[in-house]
């Protein structure tokens, strides 16, 4: 079963979303430099549908904000549950998006895209920096028509426009 340490909103890791993050334990890619090492432990609560559902409401109404998408943060030891989650957003919350962070180099055949709308690609190295840097392995897709849109570079624009790489 998917555990989950905490969530957060977030508003840089997607362009044009506030986003619940929702930050899944037990990672077992274990990248070296990784700035999460929280989450390669196996612990945290467990998180079903119900949970979701109520981390949803609870999150958009503490904040004050209106959450445009939630995203699952890690999942990779469990790849069809992340998929099951998904879907369940899709289909109990249409107005949200959705999104999966994988530290995998490809998606799982057991995350179907119909529940995506955006998705994270690539194991953090080191060498090549994070998502926002323009040598960068990890790639950001937006999900168009059951196709990945490669949109990393808008990530890398606004770091770049800010003097960040």
């Amino acid at each position: 079963m998917l555990t989950y340490v905490d969530t957060d909103i977030v508003f840089q890791e997607l362009p044009d979303e506030v986003t619940l993050a929702v930050n899944l334990a037990g990672c077992p890619c274990r990248c070296p430099g990784c700035h999460s090492k929280h989450l390669w432990a196996n612990n945290g609560t467990p998180l079903t549908a119900d949970v979701l559902d109520t981390l949803i409401a609870s999150q958009s109404t503490a904040s004050g904000l209106n959450i445009t998408c939630v995203s699952l943060m890690g999942g990779d030891a469990a790849p069809g549950e992340v998929n099951t989650l998904l879907g369940h957003v899709r289909q109990r919350f249409p107005q949200l998006h959705t999104s999966w962070w994988s530290g995998r180099s490809m998606r799982s055949p057991l995350v179907s895209l119909d529940n995506l709308d955006y998705l994270k690609l690539g194991p953090y190295l080191r060498h090549l920096g994070p998502l926002r840097s323009s040598r960068t392995n990890q790639r950001l897709y937006r999900v168009v028509a059951a196709h990945l849109e490669d949109i990393t570079h808008r990530l890398q624009r606004h770091a770049l426009g800010a003097g960040k790489d």
